[in-house]
């Protein structure tokens, strides 16, 4: 039998627009569940500020699909921030670059009961100032795929070019790579969205986020696609 899978959304996102993916990855098979936050949820992680809430969350949410299961290991899909968030809770070093987490500690031991970390359009570098506390933590801790024993694999959407015109993808495509003339979903370009030494796939035509007759990561259609790498 499949493993359990809990998704962790996006940053601001509540549970509500990953029920699609949810739905459809029952249907392919594998029991799945979505950290229930709510956009609330994020209000104090703004401004670069500690993530521990939102780790949190997530662990209370794979303690019990493990109780749930009757199982000890599980698998993690990590949507845009949910992806280097879920890297922070994989790892084994202290998270206490935030004074107010210097008397906290994270939920251990995660990285034994994850087997595999699906990111899906995750920025996994960064040029905004907000970003880079949380993010060189994780990329300076856990570069690539840093355990040998979970299977990381990074899919990214290649659907918009960065363009002038197009000030929304072109700029954040600049804050998150460095280079706003280059393919992404509309705001995780290529590079930003792969991990060194993990399996990184590249999917056409898949958008960031839902919009109305279009695919995003959560959209059957392309749940099933990334899903195989769940088994």
């Amino acid at each position: 039998m499949a493993l359990p899978t809990v998704i962790l959304p996006g940053y601001l996102a509540s549970a509500k627009p990953y029920q699609e993916m949810e739905a459809a990855l029952e249907k392919a098979g594998f029991p799945a569940v979505i950290v229930p936050i709510r956009r609330r949820d994020w209000l104090p992680t703004i401004g670069g500020r500690s993530v521990i809430n939102i780790v949190r969350a997530l662990d209370a949410t794979a303690q019990q699909v493990m109780i749930d299961h009757d199982c000890n290991r599980i698998n993690l899909v990590g949507h845009s921030a949910g992806g280097w968030i879920a890297r922070i809770y994989i790892g084994e070093s202290p998270y206490d670059i935030h004074p107010s987490d210097r008397q906290r500690t994270l939920p251990r031991p995660a990285r034994t009961h994850v087997e595999t970390l699906v990111t899906l359009g995750t920025p996994h570098t960064s040029y905004e100032r907000w970003t880079r506390k949380n993010l060189d933590f994780v990329n300076q801790q856990y570069p690539g795929a840093f355990y040998n024993d979970i299977n990381y694999v990074c899919v990214a959407g290649k659907a918009v070019v960065g363009e002038k015109k197009d000030w929304f993808a072109f700029n954040s495509f600049i804050m998150t790579a460095g280079d706003g003339d280059v393919w992404g979903d509309g705001v995780v370009p290529l590079s930003a969205a792969h991990l060194d030494g993990a399996n990184n796939i590249v999917m056409e035509s898949i958008l960031h986020s839902p919009r109305p007759g279009q695919c995003w990561y959560g959209s059957e259609s392309v749940v099933t696609q990334w899903a195989q790498y769940l088994a």
